[in-house]
């Protein structure tokens, strides 16, 4: 079974306040999706990596994997205006029947090993994975300017990426998720638990 990276890095940035997007912005001397991609290069569970970026940035990214031996890097493709339109393209990018899929945001630089390993390991028993951590803050639950409720912090958690999954499973519910008139997704695994709960 391969496993593949999707790095997702067609965000513009605009929340960032700067013109280019920062997944591109330098960090110490380097691009942020740099570090991204050396952390999947390194990986020895993942077989290939496909980027899916704005068709301004498609040149930069083959640069960056080509100057420094990102041999994974498989595809760069075109990526949509909203997240979810950018992991469709990326589904449909991938050729086998089934293997796993991990999506990545590219504006997380400094994934470990450990979680990258843990989620592929974790593919053997589930469908979907998901990597979250503990809330900081207080969470409150608004509508139209009123606070309904204040969850209970111990029982939630900050999902973060990657998020992994079977093809196949993430495939269908994005089939199904795709037939919905108004589209309202966060996240692949949002997409998941709505549309394929078991």
């Amino acid at each position: 079974m391969k496993n593949i990276a999707v790095i997702l890095a067609s965000g513009n940035g605009t929340r960032f306040g700067s013109k280019l997007p920062k997944q591109f912005v330098k960090l110490a001397g380097k691009p942020v999706i740099q570090y991204t991609l050396e952390a999947f290069q390194k990986s020895s569970v993942i077989d290939e990596i496909i980027v899916v970026t704005g068709a301004d940035y498609i040149d930069l990214v083959l640069d960056i994997a080509a100057t420094n031996g990102f041999d994974k890097v498989c595809k760069v493709i075109n990526g949509g205006k909203e997240r979810y339109e950018s992991s469709w393209s990326a589904i449909q990018a991938i050729e086998y029947d089934e293997c796993n899929i991990l999506f990545h945001d590219a504006v997380r630089p400094f994934v470990s090993q450990k979680i990258i390993s843990d989620c592929v390991s974790a593919l053997s028993k589930y469908n979907a994975v998901d990597v979250v951590v503990d809330p900081t803050d207080t969470i409150v639950k608004v509508i139209n300017n009123e606070i309904m409720s204040i969850p209970d912090r111990r029982h939630l958690r900050r999902g973060q990426t990657p998020q992994a999954f079977k093809k196949s499973v993430v495939e269908k519910a994005y089939e199904r998720f795709l037939k919905e008139e108004i589209k309202v997704a966060s996240d692949d695994c949002g997409i998941v638990l709505r549309y394929i709960p078991h």
